[in-house]
């Protein structure tokens, strides 16, 4: 499994980085708000399918076997995955960023392939686990959220040629964007940390019961505020935002707890890009109320809340457990099996922990500049921002290949 893993994590990575070359070149539609726009639409799927997707199917070849004590179903089916769905990303967001239609129908089979695939391999693991806790729920319900932003997806860019949606184009992308980042990608995120951080923190006899609450109110959020978007009910909508607002508030609670329980009290590299992160989604979350009561097409708004979330929240949440999990993987592979036969380096020697803290100041400020930018409609410091932004990714790039590549550091 630790192969496949590192393979998707690779395949991951370089979607990070053209991501981040994207986002340099779609810095003046960013600052103008134009977050519907094809340019903009195309990164931001090389963000969402292309790195965080790949990622997460990537861990889940890892995280099942520890977390669940059910490996993958079919090996050969996590494999197939990768094979359809990593190159289904690119030349899906190739084809909305460059227009080029052709393109479209065979990055939306490859990416249909690889997520049918994905669902029946993790479904099947799942139902052989006999541990059914909130890490399996979390789990189930982020699959779930998957199928139906392939669903929705699949309509907004039947859309894209047809114009069939009309007016309701608005309202079915912001529920495709919150049933991907909250359903999918954040969801994924709440039901891990409950594993992994307790096992990063060395937490013991913290109140777990927050974890639950975060996932109902996610869950049951989500779905009153897509009712209420696709339905033109606005209060269902509030509904589900305040829900939603809740079941952060609860995955920031658990969080708490896990950090107050800890034995080991120095906070590491990963863990501080998982502090920023938790700062940038939390500034997120403040915005999306303001959002539903503006209405999606203020459009440098709902950029600015999409820019947060998924770049300050997601990503560099990921970018921490990166810095946890990938340097644990590779000194086991490489050193495994001398332990206790001589002295070998720390895990945390991997890496330079002076580099990682450069990346964490870079993309954080990189952040904090996309969001003057979008606020100030300045096409040049939301270009600084992306610059900044892409500077930090060749910085973690640099990290991970001198962790898969080379010797301690």
């Amino acid at each position: 499994a630790t192969p496949l893993a590192g393979r998707h994590f690779a395949a991951a990575i370089a979607y990070l980085l053209a991501a981040s070359i994207g986002i340099v070149w779609i810095a003046p539609d960013i600052a103008l708000g134009a977050y519907a726009s094809p340019h903009v639409a195309g990164v931001t799927h090389l963000i969402t399918l292309g790195w965080i997707s790949v990622t997460i199917f990537g861990a889940l070849c890892q995280l099942l076997p520890v977390a669940l004590g059910s490996p993958l179903r079919w090996m050969g089916g996590a494999r197939l995955t990768l094979l359809t769905f990593a190159p289904g990303a690119g030349i899906f967001a190739l084809g909305i960023a460059t227009g080029i239609t052709a393109l479209n129908p065979v990055g939306l089979l490859l990416l249909t392939t690889g997520i049918v695939t994905a669902a029946i391999n993790v479904g099947a693991s799942l139902h052989r686990s006999k541990q059914r806790d909130v890490t399996w729920a979390a789990i189930a319900l982020a699959m779930s959220f998957l199928v139906s932003t392939l669903i929705l997806g699949a309509i907004l860019l039947h859309n894209l040629h047809s114009g069939f949606i009309a007016d309701a184009r608005f309202r079915v992308l912001g529920t495709h964007l919150h049933i991907a980042l909250v359903g999918w990608a954040l969801m994924m995120i709440v039901g891990v940390s409950h594993r992994l951080l307790p096992m990063f923190l060395l937490s013991h006899g913290a109140d777990t019961s927050w974890t639950r609450r975060s996932i109902v109110m996610l869950s049951m959020g989500l779905v009153f505020l897509v009712s209420g978007l696709l339905g033109k009910v606005a209060s269902a909508a509030w509904v589900g935002a305040i829900l939603l607002e809740v079941g952060v508030a609860c995955f920031y609670w658990q969080v708490r707890c896990f950090y107050r329980s800890r034995v080991k009290k120095k906070t590491d590299i990963g863990l501080m890009f998982v502090t920023g992160a938790l700062i940038s989604l939390g500034a997120s979350a403040i915005l999306g109320p303001v959002l539903l009561a503006k209405g999606p097409t203020h459009g440098r708004l709902a950029t600015a809340y999409i820019a947060l979330g998924l770049l300050g929240g997601i990503t560099m949440y990921v970018v921490g457990l990166y810095y946890k999990i990938v340097p644990l993987l590779a000194w086991t592979t490489r050193y495994g099996s001398r332990m206790g036969k001589e002295k070998l380096p720390a895990v945390t020697d991997m890496y330079s922990a002076r580099v990682a803290w450069l990346q964490l100041g870079s993309m954080f400020l990189a952040v904090t500049l996309l969001f003057a930018g979008i606020a100030a409609a300045s096409p040049h410091v939301a270009r600084c921002g992306a610059v900044l932004f892409l500077g930090g990714v060749l910085l973690f790039a640099g990290q991970i290949a001198r962790i898969a590549y080379g010797g301690p550091a």
